[in-house]
């Protein structure tokens, strides 16, 4: 295949082309590792077939676009696309470097993208498709890029309250930060919690046959075996939680570490790590 080149509450707009992919390719094995499990069971799900030719939508640092290289070889090919130029490069190295071929990645965004290998038979997106400011627009011109019949699988948050890695670890944060509630709906980690919505944009767009599974399991904040200080850094480094402990101060922000390795020493599995409840749905669609 020809080389291609190139998180819920109402704080401030994710730059993910910008801070927010750096952030990410910074923290990249932690936040590989803390939503792995959940990547795993919606790979499982898309039981994806040699020959097929597929999209990952916000492939970040390229792991399931990897993943999927291997499953479709070795006539099938899978295009990685996510907005940061800087996790898109690393993504080319890191499948040169695994020896995978059959694979290419572009820096665009999702929502206005144009291909001129489309249509794809499949497409692929683990918590990268609730950032779009226009989901319906950009949801159909994702079904442009799909032949009829094609079908999606997107892993996406459940509830923020059925959420407690989130909840609990924003509860600490709001002792010292006055952050409003999430608008419900808007983009961000928590835009697709409530699934009549998006069954809605997804039949908008010209998707059928829409159906979700519930995944329910712990997530292991900071990636596999993090202590929870190690976790605590990662969430300060590169969370949007963190972002806003940043204009409070050092004193605050010290008194807000604590409370938050605290609180994550009480989720702390030795041999396994920081271990909070999670929930997302895996939805399948056909265009």
């Amino acid at each position: 295949m020809t080389e291609m080149n190139n998180g819920p509450e109402t704080l401030k707009g994710e730059d993910w082309a910008g801070e927010m992919g750096a952030k990410w390719l910074a923290n990249l094995a932690c936040f590989e590792g803390m939503i792995a499990p959940i990547g795993e069971a919606l790979l499982r799900q898309a039981d994806f077939k040699p020959g097929e030719r597929v999209l990952d939508i916000g492939c970040g640092g390229g792991g399931t676009t990897i993943a999927i290289a291997k499953a479709v070889a070795p006539s099938g090919e899978v295009v990685g696309i996510d907005i940061s130029p800087d996790l898109t490069t690393a993504s080319m190295r890191r499948a040169k470097d695994a020896g995978v071929t059959n694979i290419g990645f572009i820096c665009a965004d999702g929502a206005t993208v144009q291909l001129e290998d489309a249509p794809f038979d499949r497409l692929f997106s683990r918590f990268g498709s609730m950032f779009f400011p226009k989901p319906h627009k950009a949801f159909a011109n994702l079904h442009s890029l799909l032949r009829p019949g094609a079908r999606i699988d997107l892993a996406v948050w459940g509830p923020p309250r059925e959420n407690l890695w989130m909840m609990e670890m924003m509860g600490v944060v709001r002792r010292y930060v006055d952050i409003p509630p999430a608008v419900p709906r808007a983009p961000g980690p928590f835009a697709f919690e409530d699934l009549d919505y998006l069954n809605e944009i997804l039949a908008s767009a010209g998707f059928s046959e829409a159906s979700a599974v519930t995944y329910n399991g712990l997530q292991p904040i900071g990636g596999v075996n993090a202590t929870p200080h190690d976790a605590v850094s990662f969430v300060l480094s590169s969370m949007a939680a963190g972002r806003a402990l940043e204009e409070q101060g050092a004193d605050v922000r010290a008194a807000a570490e604590a409370d938050l390795v605290a609180l994550f020493q009480r989720h702390y599995v030795a041999g396994q790590g920081v271990m909070m409840q999670g929930k997302a749905w895996l939805v399948s669609a056909t265009a």
